[in-house]
């Protein structure tokens, strides 16, 4: 386990840095001058030759891309041209909002998601599967910031039952307890949107896996020894059937940090997303390449612990 579990790592390492350097290069390639609006402002040639020089744009690509590499390693991602802060700081403002956001979507999509997809196959054909399946393609199919649009219309403005955007009420008074479950109510319309697509996926992924493995040799012999129908199929059809919603949660990963652009500007939601639309619209380089480090890092760590899972829970994974 140790042997493949450092080559692995080393692997990681290396699609996180190769990662990084492209999307440095597209970055700065793209058209643009991250000092424009600067430039609105009337200000001289040599005060904007001055600002080049103190984000380090004078310097030659390769020096660029020789400082921001090192400057990772050393946790300093530099500082925002809009915001005239260290770009750390500022991610680190946001990440609390979208972590909560994408750990809640994360929560109910693998909770809810396998069992109703396990549900789905133990009731094959039934009228329940036919509902879930309509209702799963239904939101697979249903796009995220359009569906986010109608509840924050209808549940948050015209029936006024949820929060319509914000994290919390500014008027809001009282303890923990109230404060907690005001960001709860708050929660609950952007929760809801960005989990009817990855639900969906995951129920669909869920029933194909456990089909299959509920028609193989040892869960018949299991269920021919008297076994109970609830052992055989969670705590063996299950286990086996597990490695296809490990992928989603490898690529369901990156939620985490980075939820959704779109919903998150709908309903007002403080977290990374509205910090990198900022970004882009200001061409602030430092900033976009910040969130977008912490995007790349945490889609390799997600595909990692895939990876770890699948040599956990199936050892011939250890030696392919």
């Amino acid at each position: 386990m140790r042997p493949w579990l450092v080559r692995r790592t080393l692997q990681a390492a290396l699609t996180l840095v190769i990662a990084l350097i492209l999307l440095f290069l597209v970055v700065h390639i793209l058209p643009g001058d991250p000092l424009a609006r600067e430039g609105d402002r009337a200000l001289t040639p040599q005060q904007t030759e001055a600002l080049r020089a103190r984000y380090g744009l004078d310097r030659p690509l390769g020096s660029q891309l020789l400082v921001f590499l090192s400057g990772i390693a050393r946790g300093d991602l530099g500082v925002s041209i809009q915001y005239g802060r260290p770009v750390t700081g500022l991610l680190l403002e946001r990440l609390p909002a979208t972590l909560l956001l994408g750990g809640a979507v994360l929560l109910l999509n693998f909770t809810l998601g396998v069992w109703l997809g396990v549900r789905q196959a133990v009731r094959k054909d039934s009228w329940e599967d036919r509902w879930i399946t309509t209702l799963s393609l239904a939101g697979y199919a249903t796009p995220s910031f359009w569906l986010g649009i109608v509840l924050a219309a209808f549940v948050g403005v015209r029936w006024r039952l949820l929060p319509a955007g914000g994290m919390r009420d500014p008027l809001g008074t009282g303890g923990a307890l109230a404060t907690a479950l005001d960001v709860l109510r708050h929660l609950i319309l952007p929760v809801v949107t960005l989990s009817a697509v990855s639900i969906a996926a995951t129920i669909r992924y869920q029933r194909s896996a456990m089909l299959e493995v509920l028609r193989l040799p040892y869960i018949v012999t299991a269920r021919a020894k008297g076994l109970p129908e609830a052992r055989v199929v969670w705590a063996h059809a299950w286990r086996s059937a597990l490695f296809p919603v490990l992928t989603l949660l490898g690529l369901w990963l990156p939620i985490l940090v980075s939820g959704s652009v779109f919903v998150e500007s709908v309903f007002a939601w403080p977290g990374l997303g509205s910090l990198a639309i900022a970004a882009v619209s200001g061409r602030d380089y430092p900033l976009l390449m910040g969130a977008g480090v912490l995007v790349a890092g945490v889609v390799v760590l997600g595909t990692l612990l895939s990876d770890l899972a699948y040599a956990v829970l199936d050892p011939r994974v250890r030696v392919a």
